[in-house]
């Protein structure tokens, strides 16, 4: 079968997107991982399947795939590319449109090339872990942004051991049996951090991660004290800006803006 297929970037984090709204299209673990293959397929950190919402709660659904080929509920970054080719595949003229997740239904605002996604209610968050690691015990943060992610403090991110250390925590066992995301976080001013990420799934650093990012802002906002909105810059120069509102201990209307753009477009057989 030869497939119409769409490549876009949100901040260095690069997607494949195919149209599967008539239900065509089948695909198996390594068929997702010969198309994000970056020798052998088209290259990418994740692929995106656009699909007919068939639960009435939102306007489109997705089925997205780590370049692994496993399965994930949410992608920050992801979520900005997906509703930018909703808008340029579906031809969608409105400020706002809607799709439903497997970490639930996300509304997408269009601001030129950059977007803004609301993110599910975070939970689990637990602040000052204590985790026993081959360099020694290590304190970390926690919290599930659509997906688990740890949160480390570290004084350089540029120092950071982010594939070694990563790797590690990534399949500790205190974090087993899914394992979680792994962010390095520095903190550049009041309200403006930067952020390196080991992505689960992916099994190495990204050049961003939306709910990576999302998780870190929100819980530099609980350990230094940042208010809303949060400035992150990722490992891929970009710029991106997390908002929240918090109360009572817990945070609401959380909310991702970057840029999401096209790279190409092209066809392949699968």
């Amino acid at each position: 079968m030869i497939v119409e297929f769409t490549k876009m970037n949100g901040a260095g984090n690069d997607f494949v997107l195919i149209d599967n709204r008539h239900g065509a299209i089948h695909l198996t673990r390594d068929q997702v991982v010969r198309l994000c293959h970056r020798q052998r397929g088209i290259g990418a950190d994740g692929l995106f399947l656009l699909t007919a919402n068939k639960t009435g709660r939102a306007q489109w659904s997705w089925e997205f795939y780590n370049s692994d080929g496993s399965t994930a509920d949410m992608c920050g970054n992801g979520a900005r590319c997906f509703a930018r080719f909703i808008q340029e595949t579906a031809g969608v003229s409105g400020p706002t449109t809607t799709f439903e997740t497997g970490a639930g239904v996300i509304t997408a605002e269009f601001h030129g090339e950059r977007v803004t996604v609301n993110l599910t209610q975070p939970s689990d968050l637990r602040l000052s872990q204590k985790v026993i690691t081959r360099e020694g015990p290590l304190t970390v943060h926690s919290l599930n942004t659509g997906v688990p992610h740890v949160v480390i403090f570290v004084p350089d991110a540029d120092k950071a051991m982010v594939q070694q250390l990563g790797a590690e925590i990534r399949y500790h066992p205190q974090f087993a049996p899914r394992g979680t995301n792994v962010n390095f976080v520095q903190v550049l001013e009041r309200n403006f951090i930067r952020v390196r990420t080991y992505e689960r799934g992916v099994e190495g650093e990204t050049l961003a991660c939306g709910t990576g990012v999302t998780a870190s802002a929100l819980i530099a906002s609980r350990v230094h004290g940042f208010t809303s909105p949060v400035k992150v810059q990722v490992q891929g120069g970009d710029l991106l800006e997390v908002s929240f509102k918090e109360h009572a201990g817990s945070f609401s209307d959380v909310r991702l803006t970057g840029p999401a753009d096209f790279v190409f477009q092209g066809r392949i057989e699968i």
